[in-house]
Order: C-alpha cells, then structure tokens, then sequence
C-alpha cells in the first residue's frame, strides 16, 4: 500500500491535520500508533484499555491539531502525550470505580478498616499534591511512578534530555514534599528512583 505523505514531516503532517485531511492523521498513526499503544499498555496494563486510550488520543490529535505550536515542540512528543494523558485518565477512571465499588462493599472480617481508611486518606493526599504540580513535573512522576518508566525511558518518550526529566522529578519530588508536610513520604516517593 501506497503512502503518499510518508515523505512530510511529523509537523507538516499535523499541519494538514489541523486542515481536515484525514489522510495526514492516518500517516501520523501508521508513525506512532505502535509507540503510543505501548505507552498506554504500560500505564495500563489492559490491552483493551490501551487501544481505548490510543484511540481517544490520536481522536485528540484530530480535534486539537490547529493548536500545536511546533516552536513548543516535535509532533511526535506531542502525540505521545496526548496519549498518555488519555491513559493515565483511564487509570484514574478507573481507581474511582475500584473505590466507588469497595465504598460500597460489605466490610471484610478480618480487615483492619483504620489501615484503610488511613491508606486511602493517603492516596488522595498524594493525587491532591500531584494536581498541584506543573504539568511538566506531574507527567514525569506519574510516568515515573505508575507508569514504571526509568528516568531514561522518559526522555526518550518525551523528547528531552535526561537532565530535564531529572530537573522536572527533582523539582516534582520537592514540591510533593513540602505540600504533603511528612517527612515520611519522602522515602516512599525517593526510594523507587
């Protein structure tokens, strides 16, 4: 099979895109589809939930192309994070679902419910402060640290040098420190590095 616009740039590509041309977007996802469904597979781990999330993000693309500014970056981060995005929102949909279920589930026996109360209190003090974080800064440590990404990994993924993921986590870490206010945290969040 012919691909007529494989010799464009990922810009150009989006550029056309953002002008309706369904043939761009389809060369953009023979690019990058692959790399993008891994991504989500791996924030995932649900094949079904990873090709909901490529979908939803490449349908971002489509929707949001005119908007790409390529001064502010390559096309291929872009994507990439478009769709992880999308795949750390299906995580999150689905944490809320586990827990809108478990709220709703008969108490266990043998369970001690203060130690889950006290670790869901927990989690949401840890999402709470990751909203607070830049943007920059929360992607990484979410890949990072549900994603399972190396600090490696991410650069490449995201198109920066190791030193700005280092900068974006070390930054991330420290606010994270100061708006959770526990000494004790500190080792939770710095120990997986």
């Amino acid at each position: 099979m012919s691909r007529p616009l494989a010799h464009l740039s990922d810009e150009a590509l989006v550029l056309l895109a953002a002008r309706s041309e369904q043939s761009a977007l389809a060369e953009l996802y023979d690019r990058y589809g692959r790399p993008a469904y891994g991504l989500a597979l791996r924030v995932l781990r649900d094949e079904k939930l990873a090709e909901d999330a490529v979908q939803e993000g490449f349908l971002a693309v489509w929707r949001t192309a005119a908007r790409f500014v390529p001064e502010r970056g390559k096309a291929s981060t872009w994507i990439l994070t478009l769709v992880h995005r999308r795949a750390v929102d299906a995580v999150r949909r689905e944490q809320r679902r586990r827990a809108d279920t478990l709220e709703r589930a008969p108490e266990p026996g043998g369970g001690s419910v203060d130690e889950d109360a006290w670790l869901r209190l927990q989690r949401e003090r840890v999402q709470d402060a990751l909203r607070q974080l830049p943007d920059a800064q929360r992607e990484a440590l979410e890949l990072a640290y549900y994603g399972g990404f190396s600090q490696s990994e991410l650069a490449e993924r995201l198109g920066q040098p190791l030193g700005t993921i280092k900068s974006r986590m070390f930054a991330g870490l420290a606010r994270m420190r100061e708006l959770l206010g526990d000494p004790g945290m500190e080792m939770s969040w710095t120990s997986t590095t």
